[in-house]
């Protein structure tokens, strides 16, 4: 069973039944081949308990959670990221499972959000939420409180776009310090691991924000970075859109205009839009199934109850609770959603 799961920009060209595209390029584009060796592994490290349900069945429940985009939950930070499908499954799983948040009008910390995350992906890095929080904290507040749609947009452009993004802060740091258009060293994905600390960007964050770099020099460096660029990026039409309606702009200002921008979430296509981001019929009636449920259990106390809660939504997110997840779901906290209540005002 093939699966498309690239990114939406090149799914437009890369179909399974177009007999023009090569075989190669297209289990290159649709990262076939990178589930298939997933799902060989997991079957391997579990061998005993799929031998009860039988290889082929263990085969089709997992392609088809990878289709449905419900195969990140639980799952170690590299396997979400590798590709952009996974990228795109878990910001949706992350809207999914705390969607309530937003309906309630909670404002929460970077490190409540981080917790949030790591609910869901244990070992997710804190670095990656520190980068998405600074899209909208531009006073360097990074214990400010935050809305759950502005942190989630946020979220999804860090996430989705993090090379890119990674390469664009080189660019517009080279910039700052003077060089040329001509210059300036495009960024290989090799060149990530030489960007400068979180530390020392925060220490030269108040001078990009006073300066800024002219948004037409900005624009042509973008532009050249993204012939070169083999990840993806955002529509150059959507940065050129952004980029023309200052005359100065600096990195976190245009990280921001990108973030809000609908054309980039459609590009995406995990999210709604934002009018529609706290609207989810389906979840809404699971939610109340599981409320009338809570209320007439005995002996339950409102936090083990929305822990449990909790619990029995992302469960419903999952509903093949496939192998490699089931572990993780039973050693799960608890106490883990608790730090959340404190952020309330």
């Amino acid at each position: 069973m093939l699966i498309s799961a690239s990114s939406p920009e090149r799914t437009t060209r890369m179909n399974r039944f177009n007999s023009t595209v090569p075989v190669d390029e297209y289990l290159a584009d649709s990262n076939v081949l990178f589930y298939l060796s997933d799902a060989v592994t997991q079957l391997l490290e579990h061998k005993e308990e799929c031998t009860q349900f039988g290889v082929i069945r263990y085969f089709a429940e997992y392609f088809s959670s990878v289709k449905n985009s419900n195969h990140v939950l639980f799952r170690e930070y590299n396997y979400i990221r590798a590709t952009p499908h996974n990228r795109a499954s878990f910001i949706r799983v992350f809207w999914r499972c705390y969607r309530q948040i937003g309906k309630s009008g909670d404002l929460l910390s970077m490190l409540e959000y981080r917790s949030l995350l790591q609910l869901l992906c244990p070992d997710f890095p804190a670095e990656m939420v520190q980068s998405a929080a600074r899209i909208f904290l531009m006073d360097d507040a990074i214990d400010c409180l935050m809305s759950f749609s502005d942190f989630l947009y946020a979220f999804q452009l860090q996430f989705y776009y993090q090379e890119f993004l990674d390469s664009v802060l080189v660019i517009y740091q080279d910039l700052l310090s003077g060089k040329s258009p001509n210059t300036v060293i495009v960024p290989t994905s090799t060149s990530i691991e030489q960007l400068p600390s979180v530390a020392a960007e925060e220490n030269d964050r108040e001078e990009q924000q006073q300066d800024g770099v002219e948004p037409s020099t900005l624009a042509q460096c973008i532009d050249a970075l993204c012939d070169r660029f083999k990840r993806s990026h955002p529509p150059r039409s959507c940065m050129r859109e952004v980029l023309e309606q200052t005359d100065k702009v600096s990195y976190y200002s245009f990280l921001m205009s990108l973030a809000k921008h609908e054309t980039i979430n459609q590009t995406i296509g995990a999210l709604p839009s934002r009018a529609e981001l706290l609207i989810d019929p389906e979840m809404d009636q699971e939610l109340d199934k599981l409320i009338a449920q809570i209320s007439v259990s005995p002996g339950s106390n409102s936090s083990g109850s929305a822990v449990g809660a909790l619990k029995e939504v992302q469960r419903k997110a999952s509903p093949r609770r496939n192998i490699h997840h089931r572990r993780k779901m039973e050693v799960e906290s608890d106490g883990s959603t608790e730090e959340t209540d404190s952020s309330e005002n």
